[in-house]
């Protein structure tokens, strides 16, 4: 490599092999704690190295009923070498303080409204699955001008009939001494898991449900107390929901029914556990629609 006359840098062609390769973004993931009205909120958080300069819009991610923030682990790498991943623990999960009372959607997404407040994050994208996925709605309704687009999986849309007969079997697996009800759980959650996933997953999810215990039980019952076509509508944030081979799957059709500005991405080849089976494709499907 040299300079010409002109002050141009000229590479000969027997050196342009040695010139270094671009580095993928080392990416930060780190634990930590904010406020909000339950209390304490634990979060799960990924950065790229560059410090915000060059990252994208920040992604809120919201777990389901019984689960923590450790459910989104799989993609954090991969998702956080370009924008700032946030997953929380709702309260009353994983190790965040957990709201007093009977609590409906809405109080969950004003925790978490909490936290976006006390981190001052003027935009986001939200990402949510299950009761996340009804929170991220609720956020978005609440708060048009902070909240970009979302990413919905998973919302129940159960007929009212379903919906009464499910509420009435609402309970936290471990209230037997036999332990007969946490082994009947972990049969059904092995059953239910999708193409790809680990059994070491499936137990790290289990474990999570039983730590939240009665608060992951109300949560459950919260979620299926949820009116999706009620509230839905009133989303106009552009919206993808995803529609995968699991429990959801003939949910998906009709939460994209129920949006003014939804589009539905068909992912059949998953199911549940889908981002720890897949968290690159997951990543290259949010990518596509939260970078467009």
């Amino acid at each position: 490599m040299k300079c010409n006359p002109r002050g141009t840098i000229v590479i000969h062609a027997r050196n342009r092999n040695r010139l270094p390769l671009s580095q993928p973004a080392v990416v930060h993931v780190r634990r930590s704690y904010a406020e909000c009205r339950s209390g304490q909120m634990h979060l799960w958080t990924a950065y790229p190295t560059g410090g915000g300069f060059d990252e994208r819009i920040p992604l809120v991610c919201l777990h389901h009923s019984g689960g923590s923030g450790r459910f989104f682990a799989p993609m954090l790498r991969e998702l956080g070498q370009d924008r700032s991943i946030y997953a929380p623990d709702l309260p009353g999960h994983g190790s965040s303080d957990a709201l007093i009372g009977k609590s409906a959607v809405a109080d969950f997404a004003a925790a978490v409204g909490d936290f976006l407040d006390s981190v001052r994050l003027r935009t986001v994208d939200i990402f949510g699955y299950q009761l996340g996925a009804q929170v991220a709605a609720e956020l978005a309704i609440a708060r048009p001008q902070q909240v970009r687009r979302v990413m919905l999986w998973g919302i129940p849309a159960y007929a009212a009939p379903e919906r009464t007969m499910l509420l009435q079997q609402v309970g936290a697996p471990g209230a037997r001494e036999d332990g007969a009800d946490v082994v009947d759980e972990w049969r059904r959650a092995l059953e239910r898991r999708g193409p790809g996933v680990a059994t070491s997953m499936i137990a790290e999810d289990f474990g999570d449900r039983l730590r939240a215990g009665s608060n992951g039980a109300r949560a459950f019952a919260a979620a299926l107390d949820y009116a999706a076509g009620e509230r839905l509508p009133l989303m106009k944030q552009q919206t993808l929901v995803l529609r995968l081979r699991d429990e959801f799957w003939e949910h998906a059709p009709r939460v994209r029914t129920a949006l003014s500005n939804g589009s539905m991405l068909d992912l059949s080849d998953y199911g549940q556990g889908f981002l720890s089976a897949a968290p690159q494709r997951f990543a290259s499907a949010a990518r596509e629609f939260l970078d467009r």
